[in-house]
């Protein structure tokens, strides 16, 4: 978030506390990334820019955001979504021990 303006900060944060706050979040805030490993993504627009934050769930309640990146196409890159994944397996790996 240190790359954003303050506007854009602003919003990230403001899109982060929904997810954190409400029980059920708004499908265009939150939702979960179909043909992932359970990866989930938090969307937020300021202007004309678009940001995504991908995580996880760790239980029922923590949500894990692994990466971040301003998205300028209609499809999520492939390679983000593969970082999430191997971040995601390296969370749950290093929890273990």
């Amino acid at each position: 978030m240190d790359t954003l303006s303050a506007k854009q900060a602003k919003k990230t944060a403001w899109v982060i506390n929904l997810v954190e706050d409400l029980d059920v979040v708004p499908a265009q805030y939150f939702q979960k990334m179909p043909n992932t490993e359970d990866l989930w993504e938090v969307r937020v627009k300021t202007g004309t820019n678009i940001f995504r934050y991908l995580g996880f769930f760790d239980g029922r309640r923590l949500v894990v955001l692994s990466h971040a990146f301003q998205k300028k196409t209609q499809k999520t890159p492939r390679q983000a979504i593969r970082l999430a994944e191997e971040r995601k397996r390296d969370y749950f790996r290093r929890k273990k021990k």
